[in-house]
């Protein structure tokens, strides 16, 4: 693993991050709790988690249990909290998934993070973020349908600008130090990056985005916002739901994972991307790497700073995962890997 830069703070983290999400669903919290132990003691120092969580799926009775389940290893641990930047996210409210509250605005910011901060039995988060904008996304497979038009874009400028205050407040009375956004657009972290500018008020550090060998929309114009303004990817899915595992090949469907609980692995699922998989578990094959390491290394190899954020739901599936953290793959695999994606574009 490598050191990066977070934002321009002055701070950096690992290149890996360990994420949560299964923890209270698929994952019981004796394994969530040792897979805390595993990650930190093999070096990383970053951990992503959400209000939201668990998912798989996701329900308005498991909201915040995800955060409960790490407050308690951090009570348990609280020597140990110090070894890691710890993330979260408020949600906000949207159509497919649950709804937690309403818009984020100044007072949902401040309850919700009130609320993170009581469930993770910390006095501080590292990164905050949003979890999407209260405008709208085109992630999540939105992307085929995605329409703008009806913004407000005045509106939206005056949350964004009411949101940054909310979010110096939370700095200044020590509940956060980084503010941060997910599932977000070129335009609008431009925008939350202009205003913060313009008012003296906290720049957004990183970007929470889905990326992967099968899913590269941040190679263009979010990558140059990214190298220019200097906005960290905390990229997720970087497994593509565990499709570049190999483990739904053949129409196997292993009993507990994610596509046996949701079916279409949140619209990842399709014969393209079945296809895209075993060119790319044959290409990492004839170089001798393992699939699950190659796909993880392949995206903090890119010419902007990322944390790629690896969920496990066991720990045995963690410990493969870390045994791949110190892989790099050569030029020549790299140049490979950009030749297959030109054959398979876009799987889902």
């Amino acid at each position: 693993m490598r050191q990066i830069p977070l934002g321009r703070t002055g701070t950096t983290v690992t290149d890996y991050c360990l994420g949560t999400m299964t923890w209270g669903n698929q994952t019981p919290e004796a394994d969530a709790h040792r897979q805390m132990d595993m990650a930190l003691d093999a070096g990383i120092d970053i951990v992503d988690t959400a209000e939201m969580y668990p998912v798989n799926p996701v329900s308005a009775e498991t909201v915040g249990v995800t955060e409960e389940i790490l407050g308690r290893w951090i009570a348990a641990h609280p020597s140990r909290r110090a070894e890691f930047a710890l993330a979260t996210k408020i949600t906000g409210k949207n159509g497919r998934f649950v709804r937690v509250g309403e818009d984020i605005t100044a007072a949902t910011f401040a309850a919700a993070l009130d609320a993170s901060l009581a469930r993770l039995q910390t006095d501080v988060i590292d990164i905050y973020q949003l979890h999407w904008p209260n405008r709208g996304s085109f992630h999540f497979r939105q992307n085929w349908t995605y329409d703008p038009s009806a913004q407000d874009r005045a509106a939206t400028l005056a949350n964004m600008h009411e949101v940054l205050e909310a979010a110096a407040a939370a700095q200044k009375a020590g509940k956060i130090r980084h503010f941060a956004l997910s599932n977000e657009s070129t335009w609008g972290t431009c925008q939350w990056l202009r205003l913060a500018e313009d008012h003296g008020l906290p720049r957004v550090q990183t970007l929470q985005n889905e990326y992967s060998l099968l899913w590269r929309h941040y190679d263009t114009d979010l990558a140059e916002m990214s190298v220019n303004e200097d906005v960290t990817l905390l990229a997720y899915s970087p497994l593509a739901a565990g499709l570049l595992t190999g483990k739904y090949q053949d129409g196997a469907l292993p009993e507990g994972s994610r596509m046996a609980i949701n079916g279409d692995l949140g619209g990842r699922k399709s014969d393209r991307a079945f296809a895209a998989v075993d060119a790319y578990i044959d290409l990492a094959r004839r170089h001798g790497v393992d699939p699950v390491h190659m796909a993880l290394a392949f995206t903090v190899q890119r010419p902007f700073a990322v944390s790629t954020i690896f969920g496990a739901t066991t720990s045995e599936q963690l410990h493969h995962i870390l045994e791949g953290r110190d892989v790099t793959l050569s030029d020549e695999l790299m140049a490979e890997i950009d030749t297959l994606h030109r054959a398979h574009p876009m799987p889902y």
